[in-house]
């Protein structure tokens, strides 16, 4: 694959997970609405990476991490928002922390965390699409 093409990878599955985010919200499944919108954000840093950095993209789901292997310019709000996206990595996976996320993923709370989900998709796209 050429390194366009691979970028064209990433974009297109990060924006299927990002459909597949609304529609498990819409359907009620906010636990892995937010799994899935994690996916998304990762997919999408790995584009980043493959854009400014290299074709062989690290093998790790640490939203932070990524995003500074990619050299990316980012404010305290933005860091924190990656560390915070970057949990529902783990909380969802995981046996011993799923029950206690499941009940924290009431329909406000999944709201407000694909808001911010939202927000690093947009701040994301502009880094590629420039």
């Amino acid at each position: 694959m050429t390194r366009d093409e691979l970028i064209a990878y990433w974009l297109d599955s990060a924006e299927d997970n990002f459909r597949s985010m609304q529609n498990m919200f819409t359907s009620g499944e906010y636990v892995w609405s937010l799994f899935v919108g994690h996916l998304c954000i990762e997919k999408l840093l790995k584009a980043c990476y493959v854009k400014s950095v290299d074709s062989k993209v690290p093998r790790i789901h640490d939203l932070y991490k990524l995003a500074d292997r990619c050299g990316l310019k980012m404010t305290e709000e933005q860091k924190d928002a990656l560390q915070y996206v970057g949990l529902f990595n783990i909380e969802a996976r995981y046996e011993e922390y799923k029950r206690e996320f499941h009940q924290k993923c009431t329909r406000a709370f999944t709201e407000q965390s694909i808001v911010t989900i939202k927000e690093l998709r947009t701040w994301l796209l502009e880094k590629i699409n420039n």
